[in-house]
């Protein structure tokens, strides 16, 4: 069994909802994509903030399509 399959999906998606959305009010995840779009995305702890906050959603995302993949003919 991988380190994926041992992650439920409860949890998995309740801390990709709550690091999306942490702080409360304007979230880093929508205020660091902002700055990137903007072209403003330059400090290390900028690109830091937009990676811890968006891990999860991509580790979210590769447990699905590695689920949708096992499942396709």
């Amino acid at each position: 069994m991988s380190f994926l399959e041992r992650i439920p999906y409860p949890f998995l998606i309740a801390v990709t909802i709550l690091m999306a959305l942490i702080p409360f009010g304007q979230s880093h995840l929508l205020e660091k994509c902002r700055m990137l779009i903007g072209g403003t995305l330059k400090r290390p702890i900028d690109w830091f903030d937009l990676l811890w906050h968006s891990a999860p959603l991509v580790v979210l995302a590769v447990k699905l399509l590695a689920q949708l993949s096992k499942r396709a003919p």
